[in-house]
């Protein structure tokens, strides 16, 4: 963890001209977020700019190597953030969550530095245009609020932390480098732009470092005979199986020859949908999970190892093999990598989350969510462990607009990745619906509170109206359905987990399990 001074600033227009109002300066640790961290209750529903600076002094060969790239990367800033090195303008990213970069070698090899300076702006204001949405509500009034007074507006319950909520970290790669790879899971496939000047050598080693394949070229198949699948947690006796995949680079350049490698986590398996069942190497597969959270006391969304591996072993001893991002955003790298380990399945879902207003399905928000889609597919597509993508969670699908936003967000996010199944989570009635019709290799995915937003209480009435809910889904589309959450409400600060001798006690909570089914 790196500790950075974080200073606060009025609140003013995401792409606005900055013009600093310097609040209280604090230490901040980095990952974090700084809602908790201080003990100023305005910091925790601070809404506006925040600014994080940190001076590092660079290795020398850093500096004096032409040819070494220096990248800065941030692998989570929310919500809106603008990054200065040295004083320079370097880069700026919209969307928390998922990670951005900026190749900063010119600033920090132009002559003699002792130090280097990184400053990062970060607005966490939410608006009808951003992912999530929200609003920004002033009050008026003189005589019950003083001048400027406003409101943070959400369609969402959890709370906006914000910050700098996964590492800052400045890596190095040769000036001509490794960008991407992309495996799918049938054809270990690396794909790149073709260059006489410069060739590719991949392998594939298996978890006792046994090479098993060879090949060459920006663009290949590698055969992989009596290949060990990758199956999920409980459903085959040595779950998760992962390879290695080793991808050398030797280019010609300017300078000379320039090297780069990379080894990436492969596992081999296959996902398909029929009418109602989803399948994993062809074998039904029956989610069995929970949704959860990144937010934890004190460091807010900040990523702890601690706290995850406590996660998985809570995951384990559940018995379960799934879990949604229902939190709704993508969660860290280091996540996914573990449930690539693990063998736990996960449904990965964009940070879109209460898209209830008219003006969130403008062409605006719709380039924004398209944007996002990418960033994520980008990120995430390696990982065996991600089945579906989810673009939203319960959106107000019934507006006239949803039609259009969600045909345009869906075709895309299945041109980004035809392997796996795109889903957005619904709580819209299935007649009213106007987003679910353009899924492909369609999952339902349906939210439902029976006896706690409706018919309060009265137990007697889930069974049937879950079995009508079902039967309805089923007619209209004849595609498998995720009972994606359902529950009751929490006591709240009660998370205990107890034993006893008659068992394990658990409190109450709003999303329990998700599991797919089909009426029949």
């Amino acid at each position: 963890m790196e500790c950075w001074r974080a200073r606060g600033a009025g609140r003013m227009s995401l792409r606005a001209t900055l013009e600093l109002q310097s609040g209280p300066t604090l230490d901040m640790p980095v990952p974090s977020s700084f809602n908790d961290v201080g003990q100023d209750g305005q910091l925790r529903s601070f809404v506006g700019w925040v600014w994080y600076e940190r001076e590092i002094t660079l290795p020398q060969r850093w500096a004096e190597g032409l040819g070494t790239r220096v990248v800065l990367r941030l692998g989570s800033a929310h919500y809106y953030a603008i990054v200065w090195v040295n004083g320079v303008h370097v880069v700026e990213h919209e969307g928390g969550h998922l990670p951005f970069e900026a190749d900063i070698s010119k600033l920090v090899q132009s002559g003699p530095l002792s130090s280097c300076r990184i400053t990062i702006a970060i607005n966490n204001t939410l608006s009808p245009h951003t992912l999530p949405p929200g609003t920004i509500l002033y009050k008026t009034d003189p005589s019950m609020y003083p001048k400027g007074y406003f409101v943070q507006n959400t369609k969402f319950d959890f709370f906006n932390y914000a910050g700098l909520h996964r590492s800052v970290v400045l890596y190095t790669t040769p000036t001509t480098y490794i960008d991407d790879i992309t495996v799918t899971t049938d054809v270990d496939q690396d794909i790149g732009e073709g260059s006489d000047h410069f060739q590719l050598d991949v392998c594939l080693l298996d978890e006792e470092g046994k090479v098993l394949a060879k090949g060459a070229g920006v663009q290949g198949q590698l055969q992989v005979p009596s290949a060990h699948l990758w199956w999920p947690y409980l459903m085959q006796e040595h779950p998760a199986y992962l390879y290695s995949l080793e991808v050398k680079m030797m280019a010609q350049t300017a300078v000379g020859p320039v090297s780069d490698f990379y080894t990436l986590p492969v596992g081999i398996r296959t996902v398909a949908v029929t009418e109602s069942q989803f399948l994993i190497n062809g074998k039904p597969f029956y989610f069995q999970g929970v949704n959860k959270h990144e937010d934890a006391d004190i460091r807010g969304k900040g990523f702890d190892w601690p706290l995850l591996v406590k996660d998985f072993n809570l995951l384990r001893w559940l018995g379960a093999n799934a879990f949604r991002t229902s939190s709704h955003y993508p969660y860290a790298e280091e996540v996914l990598q573990l449930c690539d380990r693990y063998g736990i399945v996960v449904i990965d879902e964009s940070p879109g989350v209460g898209i209830a207003l008219v003006e969130s399905f403008s062409n605006v928000s719709l380039q924004h969510h398209l944007e996002v889609m990418e960033e994520m597919i980008r990120r995430d597509k390696n990982h065996p462990a991600v089945v579906m993508w989810s673009v939203a969670n319960e959106p107000a699908s019934f507006l006239k607009p949803a039609g259009y936003y969600f045909k345009t967000l869906i075709a895309h996010t299945k041109a980004l990745d035809p392997s796996r199944p795109v889903t957005f989570v619904t709580n819209t009635n299935y007649e009213a619906d106007l987003g679910v019709s353009w899924l492909p290799s369609l999952v339902i995915c349906v939210n439902s509170y029976y006896s706690w937003y409706h018919d309060y209480g009265h137990m007697e009435v889930i069974q049937l109206q879950l079995a009508t809910q079902f039967e309805n889904w089923y007619k209209a589309y004849q595609k498998p359905m995720i009972q994606s959450e359902y529950g009751a409400d929490a006591i709240e600060g009660f998370h205990e987990v107890s034993a006893s001798k008659t068992g394990v006690i658990f409190p109450l909570s709003r999303t329990l399990m998700s599991v797919i089914t089909a009426p029949g």
